[in-house]
């Protein structure tokens, strides 16, 4: 199987490499995504050959783009913290969770890969009404798995850079929006009859002279999220934040 150059599920034989006219404009739409000549064409084609569009090889092998989306998770979450931490000194941890989080979340991941054009090489049997839009998310995460192995860190770094944050993501805007995690779980709750509760510590900091909040979130009874914050209402939003992330992790919700 090849990438879908002409829709989602466009097939053919995949044997690690693609045909002449099949590289040739494969090549084509991935340079102009990237920016630069791919090396290894066939991790690239793996990027884009979602779980429900799996090859058996003859020697049992499955071939998907869910272990490139893995890596690439690990490696957007490293490279976008770097770059946080660098462009923001002054923020704390906390801060720097939160933007990143909204970076990454799965909306706006989606939303990233169709700008992008993803979507004109992703291999699929999985449709829109079925819940098929993750698929661009997933993709995006292997493409940047896929440079990682092919062309390195410092590389993808500049992919991740030039690419997608200086020309399709407005950070200042980002930084400066409020995200209310906690309302987002209990709109979530409420859909499902789900019991949410917090459990609240305070503790004295001597050195700061400030009082630091704990906050544990539970959902019928179970820990999903933990939060710290200079006041109450900042560590619940952490521990809610925390939450969304364990929820969306099990499959709960997108």
């Amino acid at each position: 199987m090849s990438p879908g150059i002409n829709g989602q599920n466009s097939t053919n034989n995949f044997n690690g490499t693609l045909s002449k006219s099949e590289r040739k404009l494969f090549v084509s739409e991935l340079r102009k995504i990237l920016g630069f000549s791919p090396g290894n064409i066939s991790i690239y084609e793996k990027a884009f050959i979602h779980r429900s569009a799996t090859l058996l090889l003859e020697n049992g092998k499955k071939v998907n783009n869910e272990r490139l989306e893995f890596l690439g998770d690990a490696v957007l979450d490293a490279i976008l913290s770097e770059i946080l931490f660098e462009k923001y000194p002054n923020a704390d941890e906390g801060d720097l969770t939160k933007i990143r989080s909204r970076l990454v979340n799965r909306s706006a991941l989606n939303k990233l890969a169709l700008s992008m054009n993803l979507d004109k090489l992703i291999v699929s049997h999985v449709s829109k009404s079925t819940g098929g839009n993750n698929i661009y998310g997933d993709a995006l995460e292997a493409l940047l798995g896929s440079i990682f192995l092919d062309r390195g860190y410092q590389r993808t770094r500049k992919f991740i850079t030039r690419k997608i944050i200086e020309k399709h993501i407005n950070l200042e805007e980002i930084v400066h929006t409020e995200q209310d995690y906690k309302s987002q779980v209990f709109q979530w709750a409420q859909k499902l009859n789900k019991e949410i509760s917090f459990n609240h510590a305070e503790q004295f900091d001597p050195e700061s002279k400030k009082s630091i909040f704990t906050t544990i979130l539970l959902i019928d009874h179970e820990i999903f999220g933990e939060g710290n914050g200079k006041s109450k209402k900042s560590a619940e939003q952490e521990a809610s934040l925390n939450a969304l992330k364990k929820i969306r992790k099990i499959g709960f919700i997108d």
